[in-house]
């Protein structure tokens, strides 16, 4: 038995404007030619396969070529779960068709029959070989019950009481099944949560799940029954309080230039039996192939010049550029195009901490000027500039006539 184990596909993600359509496409092809290559029995997709609840037509696209790719493939099932960016409902929405392709999607959690979460796979005879307890983000409404006047501790603690309560649910029902089966199959677990000790990286976009609490699980609240626990959520591949057989397989594309440097890679996943008849999971990681190149570059400007100059002879890509010199560099962005004039580099992301600094006034570490609107700079430069209080109201007002003047002459020009 063999399984590949992915998630955080996040197909529509932009970046800084930036459609990724193509790279979500070159991954998709990448993973249907390595399921083929391996003989995979069962694909594993841990949730987040969309970026939004509403995802594009292109993206739809893409996702269901994918699914009918892999059905005509070696692989005899596909396991997908919602995460937390996936709409349940629509996710949901084709499953039963879907299921003629034997791919089994679960959108949301089954809190009257939970036993919809739990999947007895089968061979081409019919034989039953596999059993995924198949559990998608569980959502606070989902595994709590509000009530009035409750602390933050109680939440939290209502919170991780419901999810442990369920993956215990789920199992108890999964080993029972086997036991009626009068096999001996191997069990294994899906979710889209957050493991306490998770690794994140600045900048991956993985949110905190529950408003309010942080609801970080720990390796203990999974039942001992899983021979293997496929995760997804955080972008980092790693393993969970250092378990060989409890992952997160980690996002397959990098989501923001934190992670640029950062190996990507799925999980593939061998069942043994030994004499006595347990199952053991063997896992060993396939690096995914980089797509599209990000390089972030940061220092002052000749060590950023000086880098552009040695991407330009070999590389193209997309750039982060992170000034952090002394100098002040009012046409910094003027300088940096013409410094990749002519290479098959692209920017999409200026930071002049300089200006944010000693202009603006820098609130936290991660501020750049694309979180501040209009509005929010000419503050900062009366605040800065220790402008009088009795001031303001005027400058406020002939700033929005500036503003208003220069909308209208945009307007007029299209």
């Amino acid at each position: 038995m063999k399984i590949l184990h992915t998630s955080d596909w996040h197909i529509g993600r932009t970046l800084y404007g930036r459609k990724r359509y193509e790279e979500f496409e070159a991954f998709l092809i990448w993973l249907a030619e390595t399921i083929q290559q391996n003989e995979i029995d069962v694909l594993l997709v841990a949730g987040d396969v969309f970026d939004t609840s509403a995802p594009s037509n292109r993206a739809q696209e893409l996702y269901y070529r994918f699914l009918c790719q892999v059905a005509a493939s070696s692989c005899r099932h596909v396991v997908v779960i919602a995460g937390n960016h996936d709409s349940p409902s629509f996710l949901n929405a084709p499953r039963e068709l879907l299921k003629a392709l034997d791919v089994h999607v679960v959108g949301s959690a089954t809190i009257e029959h939970p036993e919809d979460e739990v999947l007895v796979l089968r061979n081409e005879q019919g034989a039953p070989e596999l059993i995924v307890c198949a559990v998608p983000y569980l959502r606070d409404r989902d595994i709590r019950v509000a009530e009035a006047g409750e602390s933050v501790e109680d939440k939290e603690r209502k919170l991780i009481d419901g999810i442990r309560t369920h993956y215990a649910t789920v199992a108890a029902l999964a080993e029972q099944k086997r036991e009626e089966l009068g096999v001996d199959l191997p069990i294994v677990g899906m979710g889209h949560l957050f493991t306490a000790g998770g690794q994140t990286i600045d900048g991956d976009g993985v949110r905190e799940l529950y408003v309010g609490s942080l609801a970080h699980v720990t390796a203990g609240i999974f039942p001992a029954s899983f021979d293997y626990l496929a995760l997804g959520h955080l972008h980092v591949p790693q393993k969970v309080s250092g378990l060989e057989t409890m992952r997160y397989s980690g996002s397959p594309l990098p989501m923001g230039f934190g992670e640029a440097r950062q190996q990507k890679s799925v999980c593939h996943v061998t069942f043994g039996q030994h004499d006595d008849h347990s199952t053991t999971a063997s896992v060993q990681l396939i690096d995914v192939p980089v797509f599209q190149k990000l390089e972030r570059v940061k220092g002052d400007w000749d060590s950023i010049s000086s880098r552009l100059l040695e991407l330009s002879a070999t590389d193209k890509g997309w750039l982060e550029i992170i000034y952090n010199g002394i100098e002040v560099i009012g046409d910094l962005r003027e300088r940096l195009e013409a410094a990749i004039s002519g290479t098959q580099m692209e920017i999409l992301r200026i930071k002049n901490n300089r200006i944010i600094d000693r202009v603006l006034g820098q609130i936290h570490a991660e501020e750049t000027l694309d979180d501040l609107n209009v509005n929010d700079v000419f503050e900062r430069c009366l605040a800065v500039h220790d402008v009088p209080e009795e001031q303001r109201p005027e400058l406020h007002r002939a700033y929005q006539e500036t503003l208003l003047s220069l909308y209208e002459d945009d307007v007029q020009a299209e």
